[in-house]
């Protein structure tokens, strides 16, 4: 399997501040903006959240890893914002007052009930991070983060965060008993088998983060179930099979499933998906790009279908995504001519079309796209490049077309290899605009590629 590639996006999800944030908003009883889902380019957006913190708080907070944490309390008692009880090493306890976790009820002693059946189910914990699941007060264990409820039934576990704390065990159908988590990420951990069924019942958790483990098994179809999630990161996992159509049905924002052993066609659902991030790259699906690819969510902007088994053309429809920042399909087997409509990208910055069965000319509209950083098409049986394509050396792009077919060019197929068009008499030939095109113009005229949100259940 080719390594996936790092510098398309910087996902950090970051689970305390947002904990902070979702408290901060209870306390101003300002709800009419609910918790986005992680996508690109999050750090300004922390920087925001954690200002307002600050503001509040009046004293430096840092979001550390596993273990470094902070001990506050907002909320409560007779001071308003001040110092709680619960804090811990690692821990955030937020909505604390002067009152101890400990007295919050059946909440807690249901958390209590859940994270010690998973402690036991744990079976190498190098970096001493459960062994800190010690007493009643979960609100102190390391990497467990608590927040105050506004029913007036205390505090509850709103998130769980072990990323890299290298954890080796299972999942444990008592998790389910944690109906009021919100976060629940465990990326880099040794944790194998499968997702417990039981999990449908966090009818609360909106971002579910289990990649870098070692999970295995048929897709976890029971993350369909959870009808709040917006962040789901399956990657760099054994899963295997194939993927549901109701997946792309969801309303999620970000759809993580790279390096994992997934198969068979994608589902022709996928046009369906509100997603603004989608990592297919690096598993085993073959036939062509879906046609509903161009029905997507017109906020759709990053999509990786690199190092599968994809064949077909590259569909027109991708003309439509206005807002695309990467768009890559490399290492596939993709024939044809390129379409005009790939111009229509005018916010994208990675553009790669590398290692495919690609012929005819790199449209010159392609490569006056302003917003690109890197445009790959090595690897394919290209014919020409305009004379727009060549000034893309001096506006500083990365630009690799070696080995193709490119006459007078150095570092191109040997002859022989170029005698003949790879595709098999697939039609997919570019039709040159007699007029220039209204981009995204598609959706207007036909009705059929408007934003699918409303049809997610």
């Amino acid at each position: 399997m080719h390594d996936e590639l790092k510098p398309h996006h910087s996902l950090s999800p970051f689970p305390l501040s947002r904990l902070m944030w979702t408290t901060l908003q209870s306390i101003t009883k300002s709800q009419n903006t609910p918790l986005q889902a992680a996508a690109t380019h999050t750090h300004s957006r922390m920087e925001r959240w954690l200002s307002a913190l600050l503001l509040l708080l009046a004293m430096p907070v840092e979001a550390a890893y596993v273990g470094g944490g902070v001990s506050i309390g907002i909320g409560g008692g007779n001071a308003g914002v001040g110092s709680g009880r619960g804090g811990g090493a690692g821990s955030v306890w937020i909505g604390g007052g002067i009152d101890t976790p400990a007295s919050s009820g059946s909440r807690l002693s249901n958390a209590y009930t859940a994270l010690q059946a998973w402690k036991s189910a744990v079976t190498d914990d190098p970096n001493k991070v459960v062994g800190t699941w010690v007493g009643s007060d979960v609100c102190s264990y390391k990497g467990v983060f608590c927040s105050d409820s506004q029913d007036g039934m205390g505090p509850f576990v709103a998130g769980i965060d072990l990323n890299k704390a290298n954890v080796r065990g299972t999942l444990v159908k008592e998790l389910s008993l944690l109906t009021d988590l919100t976060l629940l990420h465990l990326n880099s951990n040794r944790f194998s088998g499968s997702v417990p069924n039981t999990l449908g019942d966090l009818s609360s958790l909106q971002e579910l983060d289990l990649s870098n483990n070692q999970f295995s098994g048929p897709f976890p179809a029971v993350v369909l179930e959870m009808p709040s999630l917006i962040y789901l990161d399956l990657r760099f996992n054994s899963f295997s099979g194939s993927i549901p159509e109701d997946l792309f049905n969801r309303k999620l924002d970000a759809i993580f499933v790279n390096n994992n052993n997934f198969e068979g066609e994608r589902p022709q659902s996928l046009g369906n998906s509100p997603a603004s991030v989608i990592n297919l790259a690096n598993n085993k699906f073959s036939g062509s790009i879906p046609a509903s690819f161009g029905l997507m969510a017109s906020k759709l902007k990053e999509i990786l279908f690199l190092n599968n088994q994809l064949s077909g053309c590259v569909p027109e429809g991708v003309g439509l995504f206005t807002e695309m920042k990467v768009f890559d399909v490399s290492h596939n087997s993709l024939m044809g001519h390129l379409p005009d409509t790939l111009s229509c990208l005018s916010q994208v910055e990675v553009l790669n079309l590398g290692h495919n069965r690609l012929s005819g000319e790199l449209p010159d509209l392609v490569c006056s796209l302003k917003s690109l950083m890197n445009l790959t098409v090595a690897y394919n049986f290209l014919s020409g490049l305009s004379q727009e394509c060549t000034k893309l050396f001096f506006r500083s792009v990365g630009f690799d077309f070696s080995v193709n077919c490119i006459p007078n060019k150095d570092m191109q197929r040997p002859q022989p290899e170029c005698s003949s068009t790879p595709g098999g008499g697939l039609s997919c030939l570019r039709i040159p605009s007699a007029q220039p095109l209204v981009c995204g113009a598609m959706a207007v005229l036909s009705g059929t590629a408007a934003d699918p949100a409303s049809k997610s259940p």
